[in-house]
């Protein structure tokens, strides 16, 4: 694809060094690629720099507001949100530049393939995992969820062919502690929205994540990799409510 497309490519990133060059290469398709950069102290702007990206440095709003703020200044109305431990297929990118020759839907998703324990899953909740990541930013944008945003649309949604590679965590040290973090936020942020639970949420919501994701999604099928995948998920659903059950326990001693 020696022809760049009209269309930009924006991530969010702080202290990305060891991963973010690897992204920025992966979509060297695109007419701009565009980092927000929320006060990186390694070298994650030296790279973007580097390589051409057009950095703007923009302090933390939440993961959906951070997202959105980018989408508001790329240069292109179409545009690819992506995180800096994802990477473009070569498979994926024709795909996108085919739509954007021919667009028939102003949203697409697209399949993304999870790396866990060095092996990449091809079920349970690591494969296809579709993600809504393509679209025109006149006819959608990111929810202000400060964790688990999700791009808000009314338009008919497209699905692209090819993989949104994702490197799910350098080690399980490292996505652990991310599992614990989201599960905090999403718990404040439920109940900063009323969202309260009891202790058969707690017990239901891990279990029917299991039986979903590990049986009815095949997860098994991906061995020891997938079994390990999909109770770690499950524990994030149990740390979540137990956290909620915490907060609402809280609040009431006040």
């Amino acid at each position: 694809m020696p022809t760049k497309i009209s269309l930009s490519v924006v991530i969010i990133a702080k202290n990305a060094a060891s991963q973010i060059g690897a992204l920025i290469d992966s979509v060297a398709f695109a007419g701009e690629v565009l980092v927000v950069d929320s006060g990186s102290e390694d070298a994650t702007r030296a790279i973007a720099d580097a390589r051409g990206c057009r950095v703007v440095e923009n302090e933390w709003l939440g993961f959906g507001r951070q997202k959105q703020f980018a989408v508001s200044i790329a240069a292109f109305d179409w545009v690819l949100c992506l995180d800096v431990d994802e990477r473009v297929s070569p498979e994926l990118a024709a795909s996108i530049a085919a739509k954007m020759e021919l667009p028939k839907h102003f949203a697409y998703r697209m399949p993304r393939r999870n790396r866990f324990f060095g092996q990449w899953l091809e079920h349970g909740e690591g494969y296809p995992d579709y993600s809504l990541r393509f679209f025109h930013r006149q006819h959608a944008s990111w929810s202000n969820d400060e964790v688990h945003e999700t791009v808000i649309t009314t338009a008919d949604v497209g699905t692209l062919s090819g993989d949104l590679m994702h490197e799910s965590a350098e080690d399980v040290t490292t996505y652990l502690a991310k599992q614990n973090r989201y599960s905090s936020l999403h718990a404040q942020a439920l109940f900063d929205q009323g969202v309260r639970a009891g202790y058969g949420k707690l017990l239901l919501s891990p279990l029917a994540r299991f039986i979903k994701f590990y049986f009815l999604r095949l997860g098994f099928l991906d061995g020891g990799a997938g079994f390990a995948h999909v109770a770690i998920g499950c524990f994030a659903a149990f740390a979540k409510y137990a956290k909620l059950i915490e907060l609402s326990k809280k609040s009431g001693q006040k």
